[in-house]
């Protein structure tokens, strides 16, 4: 039997602002004394815990891993990076089949490489055990309340939510929270804006992500309405103008089934999503703020397009002033999300007449805010979260035998659940990746 107990932690190369660790130095520290692992970190110059920090966990500082069996990082590797036979655990976004990261997949089946996924990491209910997905929800939400602030002074309104900086500017989350908090207690004491109200944030998912937006907007003076509830608010005789509502849009919110005689079903929209259509349009000329939060692939309709957005701004500057896409999927459920935008770059204006993207906060359109890494604007607080999960299954991944056939691979099952490649080939789970290759 092949035995090893050796892991390296990966520099992440992919985006220059990308400073998260899957592992920190405190629980590398209970790896090396109590579980007789060794730990190998990659030096980085940019990553929010410094090297000295592994250092003194008892970690080997090195420059590269070429020593190192299996490699553990986050995002998506360089094709030079991959090495014969070894075993890599990120986030790989494969799974729909994305077109981007088809050639890393192939090249890593060329090296009869062994690939662990965290998307895939669920338990018997199929929920997600490891993510990042509450910090993407908590940094989604500061920057698109930042991102209103900065439209509605470009709009000749000057608001509270001009106090609030992006996420990666404050020091720690609770600082962000103190300042978004006294942004709240101002506006219960003095308002808004008569042209504001109803401020309404509508939430799509009911999740990780969404439930970390909401924890942010919370710090708020919000009263959550239900969706029938939001389509008659600005008819009601007297609206506050110290409150901002929130409303949650669930599966049977956003879609209906083509067939008029047909009930929604939930079952059934996720078994054939092909025989249902959106009708989340109703719902968006009542919006200030949109936050995406929700799951979506190309099976599902989407729920702001392109060709809706033209007809919406053609009557006239419309209430929704900011998309917060934190699903960032490129010109998926928000058909106008471009890109994923950097954190240095995070937001850009789509102008819905000529179709094209300005980035910044200026110019006719609405403002988007879709970064695509958003949990590392909140690196520390990400960091020691992930890691708390991911601590239990490291001893188990470096100790596995990867030479035997996968029927014999001991592996928890969610960590054997989550292996897209054993030994260069895809694992049955995943064996319809194929057809995207």
């Amino acid at each position: 039997m092949i035995m090893n107990n050796t892991i390296g932690i990966r520099h992440e190369d992919k985006y220059n602002m990308e400073r998260r660790a899957p592992l920190i130095p405190k629980h590398i520290k209970k790896l090396i004394e109590n579980q007789n692992i060794n730990v190998i970190v990659q030096s980085s110059p940019k990553r929010v815990f410094k090297d000295n920090e592994f250092v003194k966990a008892g970690a080997i500082i090195t420059d590269n891993l070429s020593e190192s069996p299996v490699i553990i990082g986050i995002k998506e590797i360089s094709l030079s990076f991959f090495e014969k036979d070894k075993t890599y655990v990120f986030f790989s976004h494969v799974i729909k089949g994305q077109e981007y990261n088809m050639p890393m997949l192939k090249k890593m089946m060329e090296l009869k490489c062994n690939l662990i996924d965290y998307e895939t990491i669920v338990d018997e209910f199929g929920r997600r055990l490891i993510f990042f997905g509450k910090f993407a929800g908590l940094a989604g939400m500061i920057n698109s309340l930042w991102s209103l602030g900065l439209r509605l002074k470009e709009q000749g309104h000057e608001t509270p939510f001009l106090r609030i900086k992006q996420s990666h500017k404050y020091d720690s989350l609770d600082e962000a929270k103190k300042v978004i908090s006294e942004v709240g207690y101002e506006i219960a004491e003095k308002g808004l804006v008569k042209e504001l109200i109803p401020m309404v944030i509508g939430f799509t998912g009911y999740g990780n992500v969404s439930n970390g937006a909401q924890e942010i907007l919370q710090l708020l003076p919000i009263k959550e309405i239900f969706t029938n509830e939001l389509l008659t608010l600005k008819d009601r005789s007297t609206i506050p103008n110290n409150l901002l509502y929130k409303v949650i849009f669930k599966e049977e919110d956003l879609s209906e089934p083509v067939l008029k005689d047909y009930e929604f079903e939930l079952n059934d929209y996720y078994a054939n999503p092909q025989n249902y259509r959106s009708k989340f349009e109703q719902y968006i000329p009542h919006l200030t703020v949109l936050m995406n939060c929700m799951y979506w692939d190309e099976r599902y309709p989407r729920i702001v397009t392109k060709d809706y957005l033209e007809k919406l701004f053609s009557q006239g500057t419309p209430k929704l002033t900011v998309i917060g896409d934190v699903t960032c999927d490129t010109n998926g459920s928000i058909e106008c999300t471009h890109k994923g935008t950097e954190i240095e770059d995070p937001i850009f204006v789509y102008n819905p007449f000529t179709r094209k993207p300005t980035m910044g906060y200026k110019g006719e359109g609405i403002l988007v805010m879709s970064v695509d890494i958003l949990p590392s604007e909140l690196p520390r607080e990400s960091s020691i979260a992930f890691s708390d999960v991911l601590l239990k299954y490291i001893k188990p991944i470096a100790n596995a035998d990867y030479s035997v056939s996968f029927n014999e691979l001991d592996l928890p099952g969610p960590i054997k659940k989550a292996l897209i490649l054993h030994k260069g080939k895809l694992t049955p789970d995943y064996k319809y990746i194929a057809e995207y290759l």
